[in-house]
């Protein structure tokens, strides 16, 4: 009797395995079904959305994230929503460059919310069409170099800092050293050099002659409806404009839906970990400007 019970017992088992495999069998065709159908109808196509906000950084990540999306055939366009005072030149640039890959295989679009300056103009500029809000913050076009002199504090402290350089411009501008004549010179050669770069990616995407781009480009920031006026965006308005002008220009549905762009970064865990018990009070991204900035009120922290 113990025998049969045993066989009847196992006898369910593999009847209710059976099933449940038999169910699993069921909803993987289904999904895939789902999945080819969607395929066909064009049920993946979307439009992307890249956020980029805060201080803007070099970004090899971001990067790999943005050529995805740009050989992605289901990525029919890419709106930009810029809120960022700016950030580093060398992340500046290489942000614009990227959007204009991206905008060599389907339309780019940038809209600008509170702020967009500096290098968050930079990056606007990688954009096919330009759009911000009446009372966002823009323009701000230039590049600066910021040290201290703090040689006198020192002294009174009884420090005497000293270094053994092979060349008298090594390490300059230094805190620890006064700028000499020379120094403050080769440093605003660098800078230069930067601005000048900028005031010709600003020529070549407003399609601007270059005394007009001087004329704007003294540092100061603009309202959108000032930027409006000098040329330096096309058009006021938000996404819903956006997606306006992607569908009557560039015949993309305001159907697709619109996605987020996501970036996948290898400290993913830790990043989220600081961010969120953390926060940037400790850990800010300020701390990584070390070099040539565009950046709006770089000395409020």
């Amino acid at each position: 009797m113990s025998l049969d019970a045993d066989r009847l017992i196992d006898r369910r088992r593999l009847k209710r395995s059976l099933t449940l495999w038999r169910v699993v069998a069921v909803i993987a065709l289904v999904a895939a079904a789902v999945a080819v159908a969607g395929r066909l109808h064009g049920g993946g196509s979307h439009v992307a959305r890249l956020k980029v906000d805060g201080i803007i950084l070099d970004d090899p990540w971001r990067d790999d994230a943005l050529a995805e999306a740009a050989a992605d055939a289901a990525v029919k366009a890419l709106i930009v929503r810029i809120d960022s005072p700016g950030g580093t030149v060398a992340g500046g640039e290489a942000l614009f460059r990227n959007l204009r890959r991206v905008a060599e295989k389907k339309p780019v679009v940038a809209v600008m919310g509170t702020t967009a300056t500096s290098a968050g103009y930079m990056i606007a500029l990688g954009a096919d069409r330009i759009l911000a809000r009446s009372t966002s913050v823009t323009g701000s076009i230039g590049v600066i170099l910021q040290t201290a002199d703090v040689t006198g504090l020192l002294e009174k402290l009884g420090v005497k800092p000293e270094a053994i350089k092979s060349r008298p411009l090594k390490a300059q501008p230094n805190p620890l050293e006064t700028l000499s004549a020379e120094a403050r010179e080769a440093a605003r050669g660098a800078v230069l050099d930067l601005y000048d770069m900028f005031v010709d990616m600003v020529g070549e995407r407003r399609n601007m002659p270059r005394e007009t781009v001087l004329a704007l480009a003294d540092g100061r920031v603009y309202t959108g409806r000032q930027a409006l006026a000098n040329g330096l965006i096309d058009a006021l308005g938000g996404e819903a404009e956006a997606r306006q002008w992607l569908d009557q220009a560039r015949k993309i549905p305001l159907s697709l839906p619109a996605k987020d762009v996501d970036v996948e970064y290898e400290d993913q865990v830790w990043r989220n970990l600081l961010t969120t018990t953390v926060g940037k009070v400790l850990f800010s991204e300020r701390l990584r400007l070390d070099g040539p900035i565009s950046l709006w009120h770089p000395g409020v922290w």
